[in-house]
């Protein structure tokens, strides 16, 4: 019964469009380490560099644009503290990410870098308690005439059924966890997710692999994204079980030994 729900309410995507996404491997928020800090122009062009997909992280300043960081808050990753959402993207050209001389890039920076050179998973960061439509309106709106391989993806469904709705051509995903939640209501409410995001493709906790629900839809036709694959063991189970690694560290290396 549950999967001819699924069949009905979350149709499997067109094999031809989401083709690309399992052709790549992903560095996590860019190619960081040795000195290359997560989500920063060196990471980036590190991971151009080696032909590696990019994944990177995008949430809201406080005039409405997509700033590409990871956390809530600046304080792990500069010399500043307080939220991102409290700052003006003109600000972020003058804060200096931790021991780099890199510093916080927009979307729109992120899109000049990379050119098309090499395909873009962008996850959009919504906070609890906020809606996501103003955010995804922005990344919407740089990506207009972007011609590089990209998607967007969110733990978020209401994000994925924002551009189902009002950017249908951009490719979308639903990036997924079963961590507390392995139990029937759990189970349900990740199906409903499926059903609510109307999704092209699905990101899956690589520690949550191999998974019941994450083979059904990769078996329907979803395309199977891990993350975060950060050792040569998670590795080899990401090879077995998905169709392509968001990996870093010591799984990155696997990933390109491999590749």
């Amino acid at each position: 019964m549950l999967s001819g729900l699924d069949r009905l309410l979350a149709p499997a995507p067109d094999p031809a469009r989401v083709a690309w996404l399992r052709e790549h491997v992903y560095a996590h928020r860019g190619r960081h380490g040795g000195g290359l800090i997560e989500n920063s122009p060196g990471a980036f062009a590190a991971a151009i560099d080696a032909r590696l997909g990019i994944e990177c992280d995008v949430q809201a300043s406080a005039d409405g644009r997509a700033i590409v960081f990871h956390d809530a808050e600046l304080d792990r990753l500069t010399e500043e503290s307080g939220a991102v959402a409290e700052r003006l993207a003109s600000q972020f050209t003058g804060i200096v990410l931790r021991g780099t001389t890199d510093r916080i890039p927009t979307l729109r920076d992120l899109l000049a870098q990379v050119r098309g050179r090499v395909p873009l998973l962008i996850e959009v960061k919504s906070r609890s308690g906020r809606t996501a439509s103003a955010l995804c309106r922005a990344v919407r709106d740089d990506l207009a005439g972007y011609r590089g391989e990209h998607a967007v993806m969110s733990f978020d469904p209401s994000v994925a059924h924002w551009f189902s709705r009002h950017a249908p051509e951009t490719l979308r995903g639903l990036v997924v966890t079963e961590a507390n939640a392995r139990t029937p209501v759990g189970a349900l409410r990740r199906r409903i997710a499926l059903w609510r995001a109307q999704a092209d493709f699905l990101a899956y906790d690589v520690r949550d692999l191999p998974s019941r629900f994450a083979a059904a839809q990769r078996a329907r036709g979803f395309p199977l994204l891990t993350w975060t694959v950060s050792t040569a063991v998670l590795f080899e189970r990401a090879k077995s079980c998905a169709d392509g690694p968001i990996a870093e560290n010591q799984g990155l290396a696997a990933a390109l030994e491999s590749h």
